[in-house]
């Protein structure tokens, strides 16, 4: 992997990158930096978690003159949470030339905005409405504005958000530069860089690489009323560090972090209802790792930028193979493993056979994990505690007391009641959840839910009209009842 050093940076950005703990470029910035410093319009298909802020934010940031007080750069992303941790990377990237980057989103207010817009950042990290609210007020002004960044495209496009990027890209000066990042290339995106892109150079992750290597993908055949207990047993097995759940719904995410706080786990859920001031403390506990577990929808989780998550779990298949990917990039970043499972009706097989043709990689079949393998996990934990302790604590004051005890029982009998005693029992408090309805395709051209309600799929064209809450943008892909799938069961839980 190629070091900044090669790559003509000034010896600020040099030093803000060496600072930043940047070792060498990843594959995203070592193909799309030398481009952009040249000037070139850039298409980048990337998912989250490859390096990619730091693949537009350097050459940005190298092109800004030191000590303007004009807007430059504008990035556009979907989400305030995104928008927050561009910013902040930019800010870091940009110290030594004292480039400042500003988030403004919705959910903050936007006095506080404007105060911030007259420091004169540089750079806008915007998310589309509130970037144009701000246009209409004329306190953002986009008249010098040289290079502009459209981040997670697609995830743009599901929200309904392309007539407003269309808006604003026909805001900004003709001979701008501009950057396109999106994990997939649907149709309308791929018109939107016709549209408003120069000659662009593209650079294409392979299909089969849409899926980092490093994340191993498991699925498990399971009827809906099973998978909360399924899940607690799976926690038992592997007990969570960094773990995030996928719902489908934000009653679902609800219900949910409050059942596991019922059986026991550490968990917080965050969806588009939160405040900002809610959604914020639910984020910093996770990072710092006072919460295990995070459950969330997809529109809430996107953007976020959480390092060392050791297991994704889809507790509800993603409605389109483009979440899927998105879901699992939040894990096996950088060249680290990550674990992902996804949880399947037995309508909902079809479904996954689409994933899994689009992403081009089968999903290995996992067996259900039974009540004694979850015992064995935590008997397995407490053992580790144990030894661990034995290897690193100070424990001589507890030696005497454990000499008298053993000249009332045998050492095996004693520690088999500590390891009892210690062990936490897989929890069987009765919870209950709002069903979901599978997602299956009940006949061409109209989708249904279990519950038979109908509503035909809108067409590529429409989909970029379709509005709705946030969290209901994306169009449901419910497709038809799957057949049984013949593969080998793998116990792979031990």
């Amino acid at each position: 992997m190629p070091m900044f050093e090669e790559m003509s940076l000034s010896q600020p950005l040099i030093q803000a990158v060496s600072d930043m703990g940047f070792e060498a470029a990843t594959p995203i910035q070592e193909q799309a930096i030398p481009p952009a410093l040249a000037g070139r319009d850039l298409i980048g298909q990337a998912q989250t978690g490859t390096g990619k802020t730091a693949a537009f934010g350097i050459p940005m940031i190298e092109k800004i003159e030191q000590g303007t007080e004009r807007i430059e750069g504008l990035i556009v992303t979907p989400t305030r949470e995104l928008a927050v941790q561009v910013a902040e990377e930019l800010n870091a990237i940009g110290q030594g030339k004292r480039i400042r980057a500003l988030p403004i989103y919705g959910g903050q207010e936007i006095a506080r905005q404007i105060r911030a817009l007259k420091n004169k950042p540089q750079i806008i990290v915007g998310t589309p409405g509130r970037l144009m609210d701000h246009m209409r007020r004329k306190t953002v002004r986009l008249t010098w504005v040289s290079t502009v960044v459209l981040d997670e495209a697609d995830e743009m496009l599901n929200m309904g958000f392309i007539e407003d990027i269309e808006t604003i890209l026909q805001e900004v000066p003709d001979d701008r530069q501009t950057l396109l990042f999106s994990a997939t290339m649907p149709k309308p995106i791929q018109d939107l860089a016709r549209r408003f892109m120069k000659n662009p150079e593209t650079i294409k992750i392979k299909s089969r690489e849409l899926t980092v290597p490093s994340t191993e993908q498991y699925y498990i055949e399971v009827h809906e009323n099973q998978k909360f207990d399924i899940l607690c047993r799976i926690l038992d097995i592997h007990p969570p560090e960094k773990v995030i759940v996928f719902g489908r719904t934000k009653r679902r995410v609800d219900e949910l972090y409050e059942a596991l706080n019922k059986r026991g786990y550490s968990a917080e859920g965050i969806h588009g209802d939160l405040t900002q001031t809610r959604r914020d403390s639910v984020m910093n506990s996770f990072k710092k790792g006072f919460t295990e577990i995070l459950v969330a929808t997809d529109v809430a989780a996107r953007g976020l930028d959480i390092g060392d998550i050791s297991h994704i779990y889809n507790f509800d298949i993603p409605q389109d193979p483009e979440s899927y990917v998105h879901r699992i990039g939040r894990t096996g970043r950088l060249g680290k493993t990550g674990i992902a499972v996804t949880f399947v009706t037995p309508r909902e097989m079809e479904h996954l056979r689409l994933i899994e043709k689009m992403i081009k990689r089968r999903i290995v079949r996992q067996a259900t994990p039974t009540m004694s393998q979850a015992l064995e996990g935590q008997q397995r934990l407490t053992a580790e505690k144990i030894i661990q302790s034995a290897e690193k604590e100070d424990i001589g004051e507890y030696k005497e007391l454990a000499q008298s005890l053993l000249n009332e029982k045998d050492s095996v009998t004693l520690l088999s009641a500590a390891l009892k005693i210690l062990t936490r029992e897989p929890d069987t408090t009765p919870v209950r959840l709002t069903e979901e309805a599978p997602l299956y395709k009940k006949k061409a051209g109209v989708y249904q839910g279990e519950r038979g309600a109908r509503r035909t799929m809108p067409s590529s064209k429409q989909q970029k009209h379709y509005t709705g809450s946030r969290e209901d943008r994306r169009s449901k892909a419910h497709h038809k009842h799957g057949k049984k799938d013949k593969r080998d069961k793998r116990d792979t839980w031990r």
